[in-house]
């Protein structure tokens, strides 16, 4: 039997998101006996299960906002340093970047001048904002796969053909795992009350800014329907603390809300809701492919968003408006995100038939985005991208 030629591939995923797209791609990789993989790279958890060696470790990585990354740039200049070293002392055959653009576009370049192949999984949202970083992609990109199914004729449009749509792998990850009833019974909801989830982010700042409208909103109506039952949805790695600081900021009694904190959920707490209010990034995917209806909010710095806001450049902000290619979910973004806006809103997605109606809506948009396997596309594009490329390094030898 012939022996499976041997490969070291440098992955880099900066956020939790991207961390466990990848360790799902490294897994279908090793599992494939094409190549003997030797993966190292910057990491977290999932990618720590999956096997693979950590040169930097990534949960470091992970910061959001003009001002935040501009202190901790000396960190992540050391980062990119060691990612960059060990892939040229290792002699890497290629490297895997998982989104993460403002990193990963950067070691892109520098890879890419010495030599490296570089393959790009989930690619940069430059579609949305920043779209001079196209020429950074045609450049020093060699493959790219996209997982939302415009990008691909986006980028061809564009004239860059080294491009594949392999589907999305947030459809593989998301199913609750408990009904309604479950759910419900579990935390001591009411099953045949209306449930509602806040998602107010997964990070520290997010929640800061975004939770305490929510909680405004939620007393609001709760002051005029006494009998919902609201379920904050927080990531496992924020903690109740800054739900309590959320109450306080936003001036309202705990009381004056039914609110339960769960954590660790998300699915589960969609599934059994009868809408949700999602703040904008792959949650608001999330709850669409589980069916929930939803209004998407999102609310950073003055000085950020007035930094940001013209560079964005797509009709929509919502990933799922983005995809159905009309406006599904109401957005309320900064200034446009109030509490009695969001108030009106979630109280206007409880009538029978706007949820009805809704559900359907977002049933056809994430049709769109294929059937699962994602992760297992894209490792058979890459192990056919190396494939390719080591036998024309053999023809040119």
């Amino acid at each position: 039997m012939e022996q499976a030629k041997q490969s070291k591939i440098m992955i880099v995923a900066g956020e939790a998101s991207g961390d466990a797209h990848a360790a799902r791609l490294v897994r279908e990789m090793q599992s494939s006996g094409s190549f003997d993989f030797e993966f190292f790279g910057a990491v977290s958890h999932d990618l720590r299960a999956a096997g693979v060696e950590e040169i930097v470790d990534a949960d470091h990585l992970s910061v959001v906002g003009l001002f935040e990354i501009a202190r901790v740039l000396p960190m992540f200049w050391r980062a990119f340093r060691k990612l960059r070293d060990a892939a040229v002392k290792r002699r890497a055959d290629a490297v895997i970047l998982v989104d993460f653009p403002e990193f990963n576009l950067k070691l892109a370049r520098s890879l890419s001048r010495r030599g490296i192949r570089v393959i790009y999984y989930i690619s940069p949202q430059i579609w949305a904002w920043r779209t001079y970083r196209l020429r950074a992609v045609r450049r020093y990109v060699d493959l790219l796969l996209t997982i939302l199914p415009f990008e691909e004729t986006w980028y061809r449009e564009r004239g860059f053909s080294k491009v594949e749509y392999v589907g999305n792998p947030t459809i593989h990850e998301i199913a609750a795992e408990s009904s309604r009833e479950e759910f419900c019974g579990r935390h001591g909801l009411d099953p045949d009350r209306p449930v509602i989830s806040l998602l107010p982010g997964s990070r520290h700042k997010e929640i800061v800014r975004i939770l305490p409208p929510m909680l405004q909103a939620a007393a609001e109506m709760s002051a005029k329907r006494p009998e919902l039952q609201f379920v904050i949805v927080l990531a496992a790695s924020r903690s109740d603390d800054e739900v309590t600081e959320a109450f306080v900021r936003s001036g309202t009694a705990r009381g004056a809300v039914n609110v339960t904190v769960v954590k660790g959920e998300t699915h589960d707490a969609l599934n059994a809701s009868d809408a949700a209010a999602v703040t904008s990034g792959t949650a608001t995917l999330e709850t669409a492919v589980i069916g929930t209806p939803l209004a998407i909010v999102y609310k950073t710095s003055p000085l950020n968003y007035k930094l940001f806001r013209p560079l964005i450049s797509v009709e929509h902000f919502g990933l799922i408006n983005l995809i159905a290619g009309e406006r599904i979910a109401a957005e309320m973004i900064q200034d446009d995100f109030t509490p009695s806006g969001l108030a009106r809103e979630l109280a206007r997605l409880l009538e029978p038939d706007t949820n009805a109606a809704f559900r359907r809506k977002l049933a056809e948009a994430t049709r769109k985005l294929g059937s699962e396997g994602a992760s297992k596309r894209a490792a058979q594009a890459i192990i056919g991208f190396l494939g390719r490329a080591d036998e024309n390094r053999r023809g040119n030898t």
